[in-house]
């Protein structure tokens, strides 16, 4: 049976994915995610691979892999150039002599040289991948990732992605970044001042708490949907994130009180669907002109 690898390499999440295929068909497809923080040990990046794929594939040797990567944005680099063309070597150290192709922004697979030499064209590619997998299903529409840390926003017209930003910093300028997530957004990106006894008090902007103490606050998410590590340390239960996000307001959880403290949660929650709907809003109105030219 021939194996081939996908990857999608972010600086705190690792995914992998394996299709087996037999006479071009597809017989088996499994997933798998680790969490690595690619800044506190970049060196272990190739291992963690060989480890990730040698608890699946068994002994068959992949007759291909493939990736897209995020990671190189960490700042553990100092150029996306130096973070491309290390996960790149990275990846070519743990399967050495197995072909790599590298996902582009164009939605195009082009080699680790290629890739290397032109590190902008892959750099944080893997939003494209999702939005040509649904123009093929969905002739149109609108696709919204929300993530643990950013959210997506592609607008698909007649089978075609019509994003108006290729890299990080043209999608942000576009409304097709959002910088805002489930899990690791500090709250002090989300607001300046939050309702406390009735009065709106501005917010410390230490690292206290984070989007996803909001949301175990309030029931959406799960300890083990709750990845990533707490701002403090300590748990990730529903009383532990209520001790953060009081800090928020330079306060503890014993001079607020569960429900104030859920007051504020709600109130927050509230604030990222409003930063999120308003980039939706960019989006949604540059959707005419783009109409326009496309007919």
């Amino acid at each position: 049976m021939k194996v081939i690898i996908g990857w999608d390499i972010g600086g705190v999440n690792t995914k992998v994915a394996f299709l087996g295929l037999r006479k071009g068909k597809i017989e088996e497809a499994t997933i798998s995610s680790e969490y690595f923080e690619i800044w506190r040990d970049k060196q272990g990046l190739s291992s963690l691979l060989r480890r990730m794929a040698l608890s699946r594939i068994q002994g068959d040797r992949p007759s291909a892999m493939a990736v897209t990567m995020t990671a190189e944005l960490s700042d553990i680099f100092c150029t996306k150039r130096e973070g491309v063309a290390f996960i790149l070597d990275s990846l070519e150290e743990a399967f050495p002599g197995i072909p790599l192709y590298v996902f582009s922004v164009d939605g195009s697979f082009v080699s680790s040289l290629e890739a290397k030499e032109d590190p902008l064209r892959v750099a944080a590619a893997n939003w494209m991948a999702t939005a040509l997998l649904l123009a093929s299903r969905y002739r149109s529409g609108l696709l919204m990732d929300v993530g643990s840390t950013t959210t997506d926003i592609i607008p698909i017209l007649e089978g075609q992605v019509l994003a108006r930003g290729k890299n990080d910093l043209e999608r942000l300028i576009a409304g097709e970044l959002a910088y805002s997530g489930v899990l690791w957004t500090p709250v002090s990106a989300l607001v300046s001042k939050v309702p406390v006894g009735g009065r709106m008090c501005r917010v410390s902007s230490e690292y206290f708490a984070i989007s996803g103490d909001v949301y175990i606050i309030l029931g959406l998410i799960s300890e083990s949907d709750y990845v990533c590590p707490t701002p403090d340390g300590r748990g990730k239960d529903p009383g532990s994130a209520r001790e953060r996000l009081a800090r928020v307001v330079c306060a503890d959880a014993e001079m607020l009180g569960p429900e104030s403290i859920d007051q504020m949660a709600i109130y927050i929650m509230e604030r990222q669907v409003q930063q999120i709907t308003e980039a939706l809003s960019q989006v949604l109105s540059a959707l005419e002109e783009s109409y326009i030219s496309l007919k």
